[in-house]
């Protein structure tokens, strides 16, 4: 009888142990709440703010070079508005794209891929965006191969299904999702559909999906997780809303506020169970 009570007891703890395990905290563009957006003060803050991974926006100049930014333009964040694949390193290197958020962040310039991949500590990861299309995927190669970083460290994320392909068919080793956000066609369906999501999926040869948290319910998420694909969600600043895609099964929260969505989410452990 013991032996027996002593297995049952382990195959508990067990099971409570995996219902209870925090998805990561990525932080998105950095501590963005914080500090400017795909900086470097935003992603050192992120790790002081405790994210187990930063995720940042990757534009190509016109020399080929690939740089941190969120948009096509650079008007939003910079003190020039410059198109950014029109635009040389040198040009971009000129920006100012932390005065915008605060006299402390005057200064601030937009740091390349290799300087990124530089601020990611052992155990860390980071999700790189890729913003254009498969024309940057060799320079993406050349900067993975010399970064120093482990495969666990770096995936690749795109809303761009065909980039995705090309890039698992190069490095299948490193973790890949495709990105998608979510409407109500007329009659009020979720647009897309999970059997389109599932199908876009197995072309790509994508390790998993990542979207946004609206429309979507614990249902769409266990089809796609059961189907044997990760899910990830984005971007969460309501704690409650962190807990409840913790639930679903989400293996990654995406936030701007990566210090207080991990502290909630590790106060109320008890709740995940």
């Amino acid at each position: 009888m013991r032996p027996l009570f002593l297995f049952m007891a382990a195959v508990l703890i067990t099971a409570c142990t995996s219902r209870v395990q925090r998805p990561l905290i990525v932080a998105h563009r950095g501590a963005s709440f914080d500090a400017p957006e795909n900086t470097i003060p935003a992603f050192l803050l992120a790790w002081e703010q405790g994210a187990d991974a930063i995720e940042g926006d990757f534009f190509l100049t016109a020399d080929g070079e690939i740089v941190c930014i969120h948009d096509t333009r650079t008007g939003r964040v910079a003190d020039r508005d410059l198109v950014v694949h029109e635009s040389t390193l040198e040009e971009m290197s000129r920006l100012d794209v932390g005065a915008w958020k605060g006299e402390q962040f005057k200064g601030t310039g937009i740091p390349t891929l290799s300087e990124v991949f530089k601020l990611v500590p052992a155990g860390r990861k980071i999700f790189v965006e890729i913003k254009p299309g498969i024309e940057i995927l060799p320079k993406l190669y050349e900067e993975i191969d010399r970064s120093g970083l482990g495969k666990k460290q770096i995936v690749i994320i795109s809303f761009n299904s065909g980039v995705i392909k090309e890039f698992k068919l190069e490095k299948p080793e490193y973790k890949a999702y495709w990105l998608s956000d979510f409407r109500e066609d007329e009659q009020g369906n979720i647009v897309p559909g999970v059997e389109n999501v599932l199908k876009t999926l197995e072309d790509s040869g994508a390790d998993g999906f990542s979207s946004n948290f609206r429309l979507i319910d614990r249902d769409y998420i266990r089809k796609i997780i059961d189907a044997g694909y990760e899910y990830h969600v984005w971007t969460v600043n309501d704690p409650e809303t962190a807990l409840r895609f913790s639930r679903y099964g989400a293996g990654s929260v995406t936030t701007d506020k990566p210090g207080l969505i991990r502290e909630y989410l590790e106060s109320d452990i008890d709740a995940l169970k």
